[in-house]
């Protein structure tokens, strides 16, 4: 497991990028209504952060800077194209007053 940061360091409706992914993937860990999801940070479709998108708190979902494609942040899945690939997913636990990550190593399933 990978510690983020304290609980409530990442604002509501925004997230942090964590270099340490696997596979060097780095991930990306967002704040929805105080809750936190854990997605690999690179669109599927095109080498763009994720961290950096628009965080859809009503559909828990981030948007893509480059292109718009919407991915869900509970289970990756592309709301539509260009991206048409999921991004994988990953467990968060709080302990202790902190965030942090369970790395997973399967790949993205796609439906």
């Amino acid at each position: 497991m990978i510690r983020v940061c304290a609980v409530g360091e990442i604002p509501e409706g925004e997230a942090v990028r964590v270099e340490s992914g696997p596979d060097g993937v780095p991930v990306a860990v967002f704040n929805v209504g105080g809750s936190y999801y854990a997605i690999d940070d690179t669109c599927s479709h095109q080498d763009a952060s994720l961290a950096e998108g628009y965080v859809e708190e009503e559909d828990c979902a981030v948007e893509c800077p480059l292109h718009a494609t919407c991915f869900d942040l509970r289970t990756g899945q592309p709301g539509g194209p260009p991206a048409r690939v999921p991004v994988r997913t990953h467990t968060v636990v709080i302990e202790n007053g902190d965030v942090h990550v369970a790395l997973s190593q399967a790949t993205a399933q796609v439906a």
